[in-house]
């Protein structure tokens, strides 16, 4: 089936849900247009599979609405449903039965026709690479053939939209790499939305991220739009050989400079740092002849590009044991570099 491009497949508005004193999801409000992979990205414990859950009429929101092809998921839930195909964390497969058996009663279970079942079960089975399984029982088959067995199932129904929840968890990487490339074929037939707390998975398959983080929805853009959205952002790795105070005596006349870590180096007489700075303009030039009027040699000095996991960092708040632990040691240096700047004045 032929996809029409940015047509609204999904669109969410206010969806809460509450247990007892504890917001899952508050508020979240998008759309999913046709012709696309969204990736839903959060931390765990942010409430992807519980808005994943609501989205595809498991799960009863405490407010709010789904709308699915203009269909309301609570006031007409079949004919929203038969639009989703729906893969959970945990694949709803039989293991007493075969893929060919399982694929069968899913289909029937679905309503589908029987002649119209007979020919989407095979192309399912095709697609996902499972004819030569299809008669072992699916207990015995390994957990990468049983999520191909999952996606083969959320396929039946020729639904409009594949939403894949966690679909790589627990896999070898092998594995990891087969259903990635299985995602991407679906992507080119199907809207598809992948939850994953994986930022490389999401980076490496989805054209569009919508990151969650306690509940809330806190970006909702194309990758390289959200990427390109930290342009006036500058983050520089450099090693330089001098004595660190006088390293950060120099970097202090920058005022453009807001952070800087200290890392430890095994060379004597050489320190690492980690800057970052609201820059429109590369400081690098100015940073290299500032460091070689004082007599400093810049031994090596790179720009970090933000990446989506960086991105993620500074939204979610997420900061890393190694970053804290690195942000507790260098509260000298932030009052080495004040006090210099009150010297200058």
């Amino acid at each position: 089936m032929m996809k029409m491009e940015d047509a609204t497949l999904i669109e969410v508005k206010n969806l809460t849900k509450i247990y007892g004193d504890h917001t899952a999801v508050d508020g979240l409000s998008f759309k999913i247009n046709n012709g696309k992979i969204y990736g839903l990205l959060g931390p765990n414990g942010a409430g992807k599979s519980t808005t994943m859950n609501m989205m595809t009429g498991c799960l009863a929101p405490t407010s709010g609405s789904v709308k699915i092809n203009g269909f309301d998921m609570f006031d007409e839930p079949l004919r929203a449903k038969k639009c989703i195909g729906y893969l959970p964390e945990i694949p709803p497969v039989y293991g007493e039965m075969t893929p060919l058996e399982y694929l069968r009663f899913v289909a029937d279970a679905k309503g589908v026709p029987y002649n119209r079942a007979i020919r989407q079960v095979q192309e399912a089975m095709e697609l996902t690479h499972i004819e030569d399984m299809k008669n072992r029982l699916i207990k015995n088959l390994s957990k990468g053939y049983r999520q191909r067995v999952g996606i083969a199932q959320a396929m039946l129904g020729n639904p409009d939209i594949i939403i894949l929840d966690e679909p790589t968890v627990g896999l070898d990487p092998k594995q990891i790499a087969e259903i990635r490339e299985l995602i991407r074929t679906l992507g080119e037939i199907k809207t598809v939305i992948v939850s994953s707390h994986i930022l490389a998975e999401i980076q490496e398959l989805c054209d569009h991220v919508l990151i969650i983080s306690g509940g809330k929805l806190i970006a909702n853009a194309p990758i390289e739009e959200l990427q390109n959205r930290t342009g006036d952002r500058l983050r520089l790795r450099l090693s330089v050989r001098g004595d660190e105070r006088g390293v950060l005596k120099v970097l202090s006349s920058f005022d453009e400079i807001e952070g800087c870590t200290v890392t430890g180096s095994r060379e004597d007489g050489v320190i690492n740092l980690t800057l970052s700075a609201a820059a429109s303009d590369d400081l690098r030039d100015r940073i290299f002849f500032a460091m070689a009027d004082s007599r400093y040699a810049v031994l090596s000095m790179e720009k970090e590009e933000e990446t989506l996991e960086s991105i993620f960092l500074q939204l979610t708040d997420e900061t890393p044991t190694s970053a804290r632990a690195a942000e507790n040691d260098r509260d000298g240096e932030y009052e080495l570099i004040d006090d210099r700047k009150e010297d200058r004045r």
